[in-house]
């Protein structure tokens, strides 16, 4: 993409020069509704989706891979080159879906989530709506959507903490040009990333925590245990490039492991290698024949996904979990991701409230820029602001 993986056009957007982040002229106070009701506040969930049966699987990997975010190459070689991707990965991508009843859970999950979000805001008319990156519900359907409801003002929520253009960066992409296309005017305010949020931090931590603490319950005790923090993996060249996915993903796992306030053996990998070029490390099945070498048993933590998919159902539970069992692993744990946890849709919401606090724009989890300076895809960078 042009000048960096967001490019100029996500950096209008979230420096909030753009039309879907203007409110039109009323000669009141924008951040005060009339006739003194409560704030009504769309709240849009950012999240990847996944397909809703099985003939929608290779739709959905075709968007995938023509997403110029993830798959970067020249844009006349992306139509071509995605074809060819998403034809190759069908079968697979079919066999593991047929694992989960022939669809993903992820759009279910997220709905109870939108669901819990809205019963934790009491204060606020808030109303969530969720906007999918490469399947239904997709951007525009959803910018219709919440134009017709009307709101005072718009959060933009990704469902990935940590910052990545190949996540919050595509969905941003795709939320500005569906609301160009709705004319969706009303004020928004993106909240870009929270991976050291306190809220989130603490319900993640007791999660590991109860599964640790079952785990070694399970286990005999002369056998050490190890955890490891697994997050999906990206392209060595794309961090290089200056996202600061992999930073905030680490600040996380410092996070969770200073609150646990234990000593316990842990290490920080990555899932998901889904190409031949190079890879951030060490990968999780590096990780793995690593706790097969040293016999200790493992408990994996999904550390940058807050809902059940393919990656942590799969991924996690069939494929690695057999090749920990081949290579004779003493016990393979995994400690289930966020869903609907109470303390995590808490800390949504108040992360919300702070949003909702900082006015039209951009916004992280303390307010200004969180990332250190190497990262120049840091949307704070991007537009300026820090």
């Amino acid at each position: 993409m042009p000048d960096s993986a967001f490019g100029r056009f996500e950096r209008n957007f979230i420096a909030g020069d753009s039309l879907p982040s203007a409110l039109p002229e009323t000669g009141g106070d924008p951040d005060v509704p009339a006739s003194g009701r409560r704030r009504r506040v769309a709240i849009v969930l950012f999240n990847l989706g996944g397909p809703d049966s099985p003939e929608a699987i290779r739709p959905f990997l075709l968007n995938l891979f023509q997403d110029p975010a993830i798959l970067r190459v020249p844009f006349f070689i992306r139509p071509f080159l995605a074809r060819m991707i998403a034809k190759a990965r069908v079968p697979g991508a079919t066999a593991n879906y047929a694992l989960l009843g022939g669809k993903s859970p992820l759009l279910g999950l997220t709905r109870e989530q939108a669901s819990a979000l809205e019963a934790a805001l009491p204060e606020l008319d808030a109303k969530c709506f969720i906007a999918m990156r490469y399947w239904h519900p997709f951007s525009l359907e959803t910018a219709l959507a919440v134009k017709a409801w009307d709101p005072d003002e718009i959060v933009l929520l990704p469902l990935y903490p940590h910052f990545s253009t190949t996540t919050t960066g595509s969905s941003v992409a795709a939320w500005r040009e569906a609301s160009l296309k709705a004319r969706l005017l009303v004020k928004s305010t993106m909240l870009c990333c929270y991976p050291t949020d306190d809220g989130y931090i603490k319900a993640t931590t007791a999660l590991v925590k109860a599964s640790y603490a079952r785990a070694r319950a399970e286990l005999d005790p002369a056998v050490p245990l190890r955890v490891l923090f697994s997050a999906h993996g990206l392209p060595e060249i794309i961090i290089k490039n200056g996202d600061p996915y992999q930073w905030q993903v680490e600040q996380t796992v410092g996070a969770v492991v200073a609150a646990w306030g234990s000593e316990v053996d842990w290490s920080v990998c990555y899932q998901s290698r889904a190409t031949p070029q190079k890879w951030i490390d060490p990968s999780t099945e590096s990780e793995i024949e690593r706790a097969a070498k040293d016999k200790t048993a493992v408990l994996v933590v999904p550390i940058a996904f807050v809902s059940e998919h393919t990656e942590t159902l799969v991924e996690l539970d069939v494929e690695y979990r057999d090749l920990a069992v081949e290579l004779g692993v003493p016990g393979y744990f995994r400690v289930p991701t966020q869903n609907s946890d109470a303390g995590f849709i808490a800390s949504l919401g108040d992360l919300v409230r702070r949003t909702l606090e900082g006015g039209s724009g951009l916004c992280s989890q303390s307010g200004g820029r969180i990332c250190a300076d190497p990262f120049g895809d840091c949307p704070f960078r991007v537009a300026g602001l820090g």
